[in-house]
């Protein structure tokens, strides 16, 4: 079970990692546009339109990354002063009332709207002549299906740290907060204050 867990947090990281190279273009794209508009006075109807795709694209492909990660945002500090199992029984709650309604909707929603979009071959109307689309709409239904993989991969990592007291490991990331640390820092201060 724990080589499945870690296969799909690896397919999350690997598509997070990659679609997360467009901060790249999306910075050179701006750059370019900056530099055409001010300098050369002569600006591109369509850089505005690229720019909202590639930062959409990246923010959506970074859900299952994130939650790979555990890095989606809850209230840490309280969060981390519960025992794990609760923890996973919290977790497991949530997931199963919010987080698969929501990320099924989003798939299913998102395959409608982009199945409508490539039937018509639509075409930004912000701006005259604007960019396609049916590629960036692609990309929710996309997301979806990968959100919800790792979603199902968290449901099923709560239902064995409710069994074995403790959470399954995970693939090590960059952390901002250590909250065992200051689970640690608080406790060994409250028992200086009781002492």
């Amino acid at each position: 079970m724990q080589k499945t867990f870690l296969m799909v947090d690896r397919i999350s990281t690997w598509v997070g990692q990659f679609f997360a190279w467009l901060i790249v273009a999306l910075t050179a794209l701006i750059g370019f546009e900056v530099f055409s508009r001010y300098i050369l006075n002569n600006p591109h109807a369509w850089a505005f339109d690229a720019m909202i795709m590639m930062y959409g694209t990246m923010f959506m492909m970074a859900g299952a990354y994130t939650l790979s990660k555990n890095g989606h945002v809850r209230g840490d500090i309280l969060y981390g002063f519960l025992k794990p199992r609760t923890q996973a029984i919290f977790d497991l709650i949530l997931y199963v009332a919010f987080f698969i309604p929501g990320v099924i909707a989003l798939a299913y929603a998102g395959y409608e709207y982009a199945a409508d979009s490539w039937r018509i071959l639509e075409h930004s109307s912000i701006t005259a002549d604007g960019p396609p689309l049916y590629p960036f709409k692609t990309i929710i239904p996309m997301a979806g299906v990968i959100l919800l993989l790792q979603g199902l991969v968290e449901i099923f990592r709560c239902v064995v740290c409710i069994q074995q007291g403790e959470w399954p490991t995970r693939e090590q990331d960059v952390e901002e907060v250590d909250v065992g640390a200051l689970k640690a820092m608080v406790m060994d201060k409250r028992d200086e204050f009781n002492a």
